[in-house]
């Protein structure tokens, strides 16, 4: 008797199509694994009878139980999924993970996050082989979940955890660097920043009453920027932090333009990523301003616009650490340390010194 006609929404199993063609579970299970094994006939027998009981093939992860792998690696963007196909560097990332994926044959599996209780639940039930987590928050549970299913796991850019390697650039460093070039001549800096915790609140708070910062991008970034402002003696409370909820061009434009028609308009603005700093630029046009004599902007990740708009910004290859994280994941050679190569490239959105200064990475 055929037991799946009795329940309609029960799946078909190799046994139902072993018993309709007259053969073994076993020949069944050749003639989708080892064809070889199996006549024409018989193969012939087994795919009819898969047809008419609208068996679709032995399950995806009974299959990798007997391979020991799924051919899959997952992806944890720590974002709202369409986040790695709106933002641009996002993409360049995914696009260095692709490239090894397809290169080994393997999967690229996106695992959704919502900042929800099922997150975790989501990344535990994830049929891959290793994961690739894209930088999140020190608090994240998502973190904890990636490491208790025992499974290879990397992290780009933090934050780290026992036995998790991290692979990105020596952000504090890389952002001292820019900061010396975007507050050249400033009086008034501002940093135009990601969120500080995943609670993404938009606020504006002087440079000597940031608190906690949660996010380790965030924070290596705001402390690399703040120290360039401080290194010439000068006091933190005079650099101020805009946290922007979104890396986004036009958030970055909403919140410059509050900020160059308020009160204390600033005079130079650090981006911390060249979304956030074209909208500056934006912002700048629209309230009839110079760049940069009446205020410089610098972007970060030197993305293809940054160019054509002129934006001194921070050059990295977001693609080779992806191809990298995918490589650790995979348990396979990377092409690179770690920390991984950055410069600055200096265009005309940025004053220059007054006086030389050393050169810069």
């Amino acid at each position: 008797m055929d037991r799946s006609a009795d329940n309609p929404r029960r799946r078909p199993t190799m046994s139902d199509v072993a018993r309709a063609a007259g053969v073994s579970p076993m020949t069944v299970s050749y003639a989708y694994s080892k064809p070889e094994r199996v006549s024409a006939e018989t193969a012939a027998k087994v795919r009819e009878a898969a047809r008419q009981l609208s068996y679709p093939g032995p399950h995806p992860a009974a299959r990798s139980l007997r391979r020991g792998r799924v051919g899959s690696l997952g992806v944890v963007l720590g974002e709202r999924l369409s986040y790695a196909f709106e933002d641009p560097q996002a993409a360049r990332f995914l696009a260095g993970v692709s490239d090894v994926c397809a290169a080994e044959g393997v999967g690229l599996t996106l695992v959704p996050i919502t900042g929800g209780p099922s997150d975790a639940r989501r990344v535990a039930q994830a049929a891959v082989d290793g994961f690739v987590v894209w930088t999140t928050s020190d608090d994240d549970p998502v973190l904890e979940a990636v490491a208790d299913t025992g499974l290879p796991a990397v992290v780009h850019a933090g934050p780290s955890r026992a036995g998790i390697p991290v692979i990105g650039i020596d952000d504090r460093a890389a952002a001292t660097a820019v900061g010396r070039v975007a507050f050249v001549r400033a009086r008034r800096p501002v940093v135009l920043g990601f969120p500080l915790d995943r609670a993404r609140v938009r606020q504006l708070l002087p440079g000597d009453q940031v608190a906690e910062v949660r996010f380790p991008v965030t924070r290596h970034r705001w402390e690399g920027l703040r120290e360039a402002w401080t290194d010439d003696d000068r006091a933190a409370s005079q650099v101020r932090l805009a946290v922007c909820p979104l890396n986004h061009v036009n958030e970055g434009e909403r919140f410059a333009l509050e900020l160059l028609q308020g009160a204390e308009p600033p005079d130079a603005i650090a981006a911390m990523s060249d979304e956030l700093a074209l909208g500056a630029l934006h912002a700048a046009a629209r309230a009839g301003l110079r760049v940069p004599e009446d205020v410089a902007v610098t972007g970060w990740d030197d993305s293809d616009s940054a160019g054509p708009a002129g934006l001194t910004t921070l050059a990295q290859s977001l693609r080779d650490q992806g191809a990298d994280c995918a490589r650790t994941a995979l348990g396979l050679p990377t092409r690179g340390p770690a920390r991984h190569e950055w410069r600055v490239v200096v265009r005309t959105s940025s004053r220059r010194p007054s006086r030389p200064r050393g050169p810069a990475i």
